[in-house]
């Protein structure tokens, strides 16, 4: 024999609201898992099946001292239709006129664009004059070392520089004073040290 088929999420919504439209009584959940199953709903399912009817407004539910109490009848799926109905109604009318501003905006833009040879050597113009700016970018890009602001720019950026250089030969010296002065025993070594690193008589201050 073939498995019996299990009912989808909409056959066991339609069963469990057949529930409250038959007896147009007052639940509790658990009282509602012990009905699911006569109904062909597993009473782990009802739950869930519950929450998803009251979400849509189907099943409405009520907290009366520590109990929950859920119920609904024909008239609540009627109105919430209704409520379906309306706002279907309302969201296709501002479509529409969305639909209409739009197509008014086109045609206002199309006003005065018609083809015509007019049109046809005016875009060709613009076409033109688009390339030359191209053109004189380009060329322009090719003077951007003579830019007054690169230019001053480069002078900052020397004086920087010069600055830094002149800081750090001013250290070298210090130095060397205090190698002389610490160990003058080593004047021969440190002359030649000196050499290696580049160090010599013409080692001076940048003008």
């Amino acid at each position: 024999m073939s498995k019996k088929r299990g009912l989808s999420l909409d056959e066991k919504r339609e069963q469990i609201l057949q529930i409250f439209y038959d007896s147009k009584n007052f639940y509790l959940l658990k009282e509602l898992e012990k009905l699911g199953p006569k109904r062909g709903v597993i009473s782990q399912s009802v739950k869930d099946v519950v929450q998803s009817l009251v979400d849509d407004d189907l099943v409405l539910k009520d907290k009366i001292g520590t109990s929950v109490y859920f119920w609904s009848l024909p008239s609540c799926a009627s109105n919430q239709l209704k409520n379906t109905y309306r706002k279907l109604e309302s969201d296709l009318a501002n479509r529409t006129k969305r639909l209409k501003e739009l197509v008014e905006q086109r045609d206002s833009l199309k006003r005065g664009r018609e083809e015509s040879d007019e049109r046809v050597t005016a875009l060709d113009e613009l076409k033109t004059v688009e390339m030359q700016h191209k053109r004189l970018k380009e060329q322009l890009s090719c003077y951007a070392d003579n830019d007054p602001a690169t230019i001053e720019a480069m002078r900052n950026a020397i004086e920087v520089a010069h600055s830094a250089a002149n800081r750090w030969t001013d250290n070298i010296f210090t130095l060397q004073h205090w190698c002389s002065t610490s160990f003058p025993q080593a004047k021969e070594q440190l002359v030649h040290l000196y050499r290696e690193a580049g160090i010599n008589e013409d080692f001076e201050y940048l003008q």
